[in-house]
């Protein structure tokens, strides 16, 4: 949603440092959530997976104003439970009485390489060279360093949650340790 928010606003030309601005443009924001990422009626599925939109999106996710609107619209969603979301603050903020809460990590470079293989991510090329791998794992740093510095809902480990390192693990290893969780916490 933040990413949606940061390419909307900066397609509207709406200054991302306004936190008024922004947080009127979330608020007013229709947003489809499946398979695809939608916000009013665009498909940004794939426009909001490139470096300039995750630096802006770091930017709108500190206003408190954006995160009060966004909380509420991801509190809304998950209302009826059932649901799997992910986020920076959904185990510490957005739902902090949680069935099942997992902080999923991996070392700076594991990170960037597995950006840069990623084809849904714009910059994603199998092969990507040393340099860009360098250049991806200090902008994901800088992403951290940012979102566990903000004064509202800084990026941080749930007490509650399990952690998991993901570094070397397949993308089935995960998957399977994450269910084995889930399995035990919500048995029916």
């Amino acid at each position: 949603m933040y990413r949606a928010v940061a390419w909307r606003a900066r397609q509207m030309g709406v200054d991302l440092t306004d936190a008024e601005a922004v947080a009127s443009v979330a608020d007013r924001a229709v947003f489809g959530v499946s398979e695809r990422i939608e916000i009013d009626g665009h498909d940004v599925t794939t426009i909001i997976r490139t470096t300039e939109i995750d630096a802006a999106a770091a930017i709108i996710a500190r206003h408190g104003e954006v995160r009060r609107v966004l909380v509420a619209r991801q509190r809304a969603i998950g209302q009826k439970g059932g649901v799997v979301m992910e986020g920076r603050d959904i185990g510490t903020v957005v739902f902090p009485q949680a069935d099942v809460k997992v902080y999923l990590d991996a070392s700076p470079e594991e990170r960037a390489r597995r950006r840069a293989q990623d084809s849904s991510h714009a910059a994603g090329q199998a092969g990507a060279s040393v340099d860009a791998v360098g250049q991806i794992a200090q902008a994901l740093e800088a992403r951290d360093r940012s979102d566990r510095t903000r004064a509202v809902s800084p990026l941080t480990l749930a007490a509650d949650a399990v952690y998991i390192d993901t570094t070397g693990l397949t993308i089935d290893a995960v998957v399977s340790q994450v269910m084995t969780l889930v399995n035990r916490r919500l048995p029916t």
